[in-house]
């Protein structure tokens, strides 16, 4: 059975009534469920018709009578097992649901469709172990939960400790997996006899933590008489952190028992939840009807894989586990980086609402500021406006600076035309145009020679997309023709031009640091060769410096493009040869040898022909995939305009290349205007 089957996605849609308002006011949840050929409804069944009900909570019995009544068929209906950032009370919407026909998957009592998947289906396909081992890794590498509104960073209270998981009091999973209060004492006790002498660390569940609702466990700390301390943590920290630093790991229905056996544990289960009597756990109660003997990975091919029904909402459409990973992602890491706030100091006016939003888990903790000066909180500073002399005036290293930079995939249209980006680099090392120090991106770029077959292949999905699409940069609309009278077998080489005072010259160019120079020397060193230069499109608008005459240009340029769309014309060359320029990326993605002749950040890789020396920490020798990956997967944040959440690097690729959401506004279109009046005046506004 597979996940589309299960889900419905090839139905005309099946009516079910429900009878709580939560489920029929939850707009996610009933749109997840028509997406699976499932069509939420208020009103009576039909005799044999379907009633929907959610969970086993207090009003589910209301959805029960009525199936009785009316001899009708019951749809079951949960979150999926990964569900969002923060919790449904945080008012955080799901990324999946479990529409399950048969029964529940907590309540052993009865088998629901993941036991009878579990017992029966075949789980041994190649395919679908690879990707279940791929799941595993990514979800333990990237420290995604059910719930993910956690720090990482945060390390336990112990290095070497006994991991006891508690839950929320009352939770039906307790109830219908066989448990009860007695269960947690029952397991707390057995977990200090079984291991004397060594720290008990309790785990709260987020929302124990958040005060929406009671545990079981004690909440003080607890020395015992052999000395071991008890303690209770509801620090936010990560569960794959807590696994990976337990000796052994104690639960009765909590998802961290799945958990600990996916991070290589034998948990001690004192309940009868879904992943218990499969032979992957020591389990007090027996479930007689589980007689299969699993692998972790054939564990959670059913249970993620195949069993939820997993929702896109950037695209409104199911999806699969790995998209779904992807989403998650994307919003964690914006989470746990934006949470504590920042004090954002020289951003220029127009860029401040953009940035809010970009950066809306800050909520009020975002403030602007002028000059540099101490605090408390993380600085943000965009980074060809900083220094050395401003980074200790804002309190570095002691308060930590992260410096501001427009992503590689920014937008359509220019940043000096006042269109907000889709992408953004925060970087708490360096910053990628600057060679002199090490940026977050060449940390990440000299660990990829190593990166896992499902991120390769992830970044070779990309860079085809872009290529096929034409995503640049900028995007901006172009109308290149053929080339005429060229057609001699000579090499074609593109020289891009650059803004002369621009960050990435100033701190990554050698010896050639002038848009002149750049083109004497391709020119001096390829003689026979075909050069096309293509002027900035800043520098063109006379919004910035670099321009080259006419009457400079003859005898060193065969062709200038005029054409803004830099695709088309890496299209037309056999080389680039650049200073620092992003074009030469670009050119990179679409096969292109490249040339350069300073060092951007990625040149010294052995993807490029290096002219000046890259820094010697530039160790790694690195396939183009990888290169991908860091530079437009790991490094780069990305915004969605049309539902003003984080996203990953996939639905920003379609916004650009559909359009959808990319409107500059009426106020930043006037003041573009006026900018371009006042071209002139650059210098003294810039």
């Amino acid at each position: 059975m597979d996940r589309d089957s299960r889900c419905g996605a090839d139905s005309s849609g099946v009516v079910a009534h429900a009878y709580t308002l939560g489920l029929l006011r939850r707009n996610r949840i009933r749109r997840i469920a028509r997406l699976a050929g499932l069509d939420i409804r208020a009103g009576l069944p039909s005799r044999g018709g379907q009633v929907a009900i959610w969970g086993a909570g207090p009003r589910s019995w209301r959805g029960r009578a009525v199936a009785r009544w009316r001899r009708a068929g019951v749809v079951h209906l949960e979150d999926a097992f990964l569900r969002s950032v923060r919790t449904g009370r945080q008012g955080s919407a799901p990324l999946g649901l479990v529409i399950d026909r048969k029964g529940l998957y907590f309540d052993c009592s009865a088998p629901s469709e993941l036991e009878d998947m579990l017992n029966g289906a075949d789980l041994s396909d190649a395919a679908l172990l690879q990707r279940a081992e791929s799941g595993i890794r990514r979800l333990k590498g990237a420290h995604i939960s059910k719930y993910n509104a956690f720090d990482p960073a945060l390390a336990p209270p112990f290095d070497d400790y006994v991991l006891v998981v508690d839950q929320t009091r009352n939770d039906a999973s307790i109830r219908l997996g066989g448990a009860n209060g007695d269960s947690f004492r029952r397991m707390l006790a057995a977990a200090r006899a079984e291991n004397p002498g060594k720290p008990i660390l309790v785990k709260t569940h987020p929302e124990v933590a958040a005060r929406h609702r009671a545990g079981y466990l004690p909440g003080d700390a607890i020395t015992g008489a052999d000395g071991a301390e008890t303690c209770v943590t509801d620090r936010p920290l990560s569960p794959w952190r807590l696994l990976s630093g337990a000796s052994r790991v104690y639960c009765v229905t909590s998802l961290m028992g799945f958990e600990a056996i996916l991070a290589g544990h034998r948990p001690r289960v004192f309940g009868r939840p879904f992943y218990a009597g499969w032979g992957l756990s020591d389990d007090e109660q027996v479930i007689e009807r589980r007689e299969r003997r699993l692998k972790p990975a054939q564990l959670f091919a059913a249970a993620m894989l195949l069993y939820p029904c997993w929702y896109d909402p950037y695209r409104d459409r199911l999806c699969d586990f790995e998209t779904v990973v992807d989403i998650l992602e994307a919003r964690a890491r914006a989470w746990r980086e934006d949470h504590r706030g920042y004090d954002a100091h020289e951003i220029r006016l127009w860029k401040r609402p953009h940035l809010r939003r970009f950066l809306r888990d800050a909520g009020r903790g975002l403030r602007f500021r002028g000059q540099p000066r101490p605090g408390h909180r993380p600085a943000l500073i965009w980074a060809g406006k900083t220094s050395a002399e401003k980074e200790r005036a804002l309190g570095a290293p002691a308060r930590p600076v992260l410096r501001l930079e427009d992503g590689f995939l920014r937008s359509r249209g220019l940043g000096a035309e006042l269109v907000p980006p889709l992408s953004l680099v925060l970087d708490d090392l360096g910053i990628y145009f600057d060679p002199a120090r090490e940026s977050r991106l060449e940390r990440l770029l000299n660990g990829a020679e190593s990166l896992p077959d499902d991120a390769i292949r992830r970044a070779r999905r990309l860079r085809r997309k872009l290529v096929r699409a034409r995503i640049s940069k900028y995007n901006l609309p172009g109308s290149m023709s053929p080339v005429d009278g060229h057609d001699d077998g000579r090499r074609r080489i593109l020289v891009p031009a650059q803004v002369e005072d621009d960050a990435s010259i100033r701190l990554g160019a050698g010896r050639i640091r002038r848009n002149i120079d750049l083109l004497r020397e391709t020119r001096q060193r390829n003689p026979d060769a075909i050069i096309l230069y293509k002027p900035h499109p800043d520098v063109q608008a006379g919004l910035r410096p670099g321009a080259v005459s006419a009457e400079m240009l003859a005898g060193l340029a065969d062709e200038i493009i005029d054409d803004p769309d830099p695709t088309a014309a890496i299209d037309r060359v056999d080389e680039v040869w650049t200073i620092t320029s992003t074009l030469g990326f670009e050119a990179l993605l679409r096969g292109r040898q490249v040339v350069c002749l300073g060092v951007p950040f990625y040149a010294g890789w052995g993807l490029t022909r290096d002219l000046t020396p890259p820094p010697a920490r530039r160790k790694a020798r690195l396939s183009l995939d990888a290169l991908v990956w860091a530079a437009l997967i790991a490094y780069p944040r990305y915004f969605d305009p049309v539902t003003s959440r984080a996203c990953p690097v996939e639905v920003a690729v379609d916004r650009l290349a559909q359009g959808a959401g990319l409107s500059t506004g009426p106020v930043n279109h006037a003041l573009s205007k006026l900018q371009g009046m006042f071209a002139s005046w650059a210098p003294l506004w810039r």
